[in-house]
């Protein structure tokens, strides 16, 4: 096992008790999200008009028949795949967009979170945060997207709703799961045809890690 998967954390907390003390699973919408501390958790979210409510209810009521577990399995699949077709308005085609939006990621890497890969998309974004102590990943996500929305909308000149609310995230389980993540992370613009290469893409880790800068 490596040694910087070794320095995390990776045991997943008790759920949250009724005074919200203790980190655990919880929901906010379509999908359950998993608040472990220090654990590196997956996360995804689009802009607001990336995604149609009005899909992701039609793909809910369609798949209420089956077990729960593949229901979010199947969820996410679908989810990943829409994206990946850059629908809506997709402002971080724009390099300038695209760039605050990184740069909103990496500016407290190491200090309330270590990012350990990550991938701008015209129309989302993931990323692989561990928090540090002190941290929540909600209060991680939230500044992200406030900070960003605020910021992007000032450089479009347009005033709203900028990323959607529900965010998707799974938790790191091993290390396996840990290298299979960032794969897929850095892989995303390849498998969405927008480049060939991981490391073509000016917007994420494995462009970073090939130019040899630091995060």
């Amino acid at each position: 096992m490596s040694d910087r998967w070794k320095t995390r954390t990776i045991v997943p907390k008790q759920p949250r008790a009724a005074d919200g003390s203790a980190p655990g699973w919880y929901s906010r919408g379509y999908l359950p999200h998993f608040d472990g501390g220090e654990t590196p958790q997956m996360v995804t979210f689009n802009l607001n008009d990336a995604l149609p409510q009005r899909l992701l209810q039609e793909w809910s009521k369609a798949l209420a028949h089956r077990p729960k577990r593949e229901v979010d399995l199947e969820m996410r699949k679908r989810i990943q795949v829409y994206l990946d077709r850059g629908a809506g308005s997709a402002w971080m085609k724009e390099a300038r967009i695209a760039k605050t939006v990184q740069d909103s990621r990496l500016f407290f890497d190491g200090t309330r979170y270590r990012l350990h890969a990550w991938v701008v998309m015209p129309n989302h974004v993931h990323a692989l945060p561990a928090p540090r102590a002190g941290w929540e990943l909600e209060d991680i996500l939230h500044s992200w997207k406030s900070y960003t929305a605020n910021e992007c909308n000032k450089l479009l000149g347009r005033k709203g709703e900028f990323w959607q609310t529900e965010t998707y995230d799974r938790f790191i389980r091993d290390e396996k799961h840990y290298h299979n993540a960032i794969a897929y992370i850095e892989n995303n613009p390849v498998k969405a045809g927008l480049c060939k290469r991981p490391g073509d893409w000016p917007w994420s880790s494995a462009r970073r890690r090939m130019e040899g800068k630091s995060k």
